[in-house]
């Protein structure tokens, strides 16, 4: 239980400017990259986030030497050392992207043992795709509940996922990375994130190509050199601002990001009538008229980002008219609304849906946050609420965002931590 909770008072338009950190979601799995590396690799725009430290402390156990400047947003890992293909359950179970050490591990030994991930609570996500991955290139996999071991000499082969899945593309990429020969991925993710480790393992010394599309491959390196490489910008704290700002009818330019990144996104702003513009490396969002309600369905890439949907629908819930909002990735990601509830929204979840009654005002009350972006909308109702909001459990939000609570505060918004009474 975190010893502290968020105090917010609403009813204040963000103004200013802000910048984005690096992408969560790729440095988890650029990190878990440098394992398969014969010298040590420096990463920069790294975000000071919780996900990260929990890798720290995951490599300097299988042996590496991590050198982590937070306010330099650099980090140096020699991987020379690792002298181990296990990580323990204790570990694996602070986040759900440990799983990536299975990839990694097998790249660079051909065996691994590593703990089930944990992470948020938004539904199953089961890894049964990844275990396929690795199967399909040589290692005999077993899942024993508690853990998972693979071992075998990785020889590429072809891959085709039956469904689209994120982590089982990238842990595929990071084991195929030093097989021998070439590996082929069928129906594979295009987020932004795999495009990046596709440049970093290239970037060592790996070929890899269509990183982007549905089909990517994958020429093994025996060795793999070190590299020095800036992670993107974070997609998902992108969207979250550009939310955050549109929900309090404020005017904020969001720089550092990639407006490309953001279009589906942007467009359904755009439909609310929220002002969306773009520069090479910023977006502006600016309320200029009340929001209308629209309709949303969450999808991979490039369609709308699950992870975004918690922070748009608690914006949805002031919109004038009814947005119905459809859940296709994970089906336990409408725990925020429930505590929304409290604050005043008007909302109906049936199974995958959820049917947003835009209300006139949200009213402070105290709520808890259930998972990472879950939290970040608790945030953005709070934003928009009459009155204090206290959020209680925001651990989640440190997992993956950098530092929100000074960026909203520079904007203008009025969000403080406070101590929990003792019971």
């Amino acid at each position: 239980m975190d010893s502290y909770k968020l105090l917010i008072t609403g009813g204040i338009p963000l103004v200013g400017e802000t910048y984005v950190s690096g992408g969560k979601n790729t440095s988890v799995a650029v990190i878990s990259a440098t394992l398969l590396c014969d010298e040590p690799c420096v990463l920069e725009n790294l975000p000071d986030i919780e996900d990260v430290h929990v890798l720290i402390d995951i490599l300097t156990g299988l042996g590496a030497k991590v050198d982590y400047q937070p306010e330099a947003k650099r980090m140096t890992v020699d991987p020379r050392n690792v002298n181990t293909f296990r990580v323990p359950y204790r570990q694996t179970q602070r986040m759900r992207a440990s799983y990536y050490m299975l990839g990694a591990l097998l790249g660079r030994f051909g065996q691994a043992e590593v703990g089930y991930p944990g992470g948020c609570s938004i539904g199953a996500r089961p890894v049964d795709q990844h275990l396929k991955a690795f199967r399909a290139i040589g290692a005999e996999v077993k899942d024993r509940g508690a853990k998972i071991t693979a071992k075998g000499k990785m020889v590429g082969g072809s891959v085709v996922f039956d469904r689209i899945t994120v982590g089982g593309t990238i842990n595929a990429m990071l084991a195929a990375a030093r097989a021998e020969g070439n590996t082929t991925l069928y129906n594979a993710a295009r987020e932004p994130h795999v495009v990046d480790l596709a440049n970093f393992l290239n970037s060592m010394g790996c070929r890899v190509k269509g990183a982007g599309t549905d089909t990517i491959r994958i020429t093994g390196a025996k060795k793999l050199h070190g590299s020095v490489y800036t992670v993107i910008p974070d997609q998902i704290e992108t969207g979250t601002l550009m939310i955050a700002a549109a929900a309090t009818r404020g005017d904020v330019v969001i720089r550092g990001c990639i407006p490309t990144h953001m279009e589906s996104l942007t467009a359904k702003l755009l439909e609310m009538g929220v002002a969306v513009s773009d520069m090479d490396d910023a977006i502006r969002v600016r309320t200029v008229r009340g929001h209308r309600a629209v309709n949303i369905k969450t999808q991979e890439y490039p369609g709308f980002p699950t992870d975004l949907q918690q922070p748009m629908s608690a914006m949805l819930t002031r919109a004038s008219g009814d947005s119905v909002v459809i859940e296709t990735i994970f089906e336990s990601r409408f725990k925020h609304l429930m505590e929304m509830r409290r604050m005043g929204a008007q909302v109906q979840i049936l199974d995958q849906t959820a049917i947003i009654q835009g209300v006139p005002e949200l009213y402070g009350a105290p709520v808890t946050a259930t998972d990472l972006r879950a939290g970040a909308a608790l945030v953005i109702a709070g934003l928009m609420a009459n009155g204090v909001t206290e959020i209680y459990e925001p651990g989640y939000i440190e997992r993956g965002y950098e530092h929100i609570e000074e960026k909203l505060r520079a904007l203008g918004a009025d969000i403080r931590r406070e101590p929990l009474e003792d019971i």
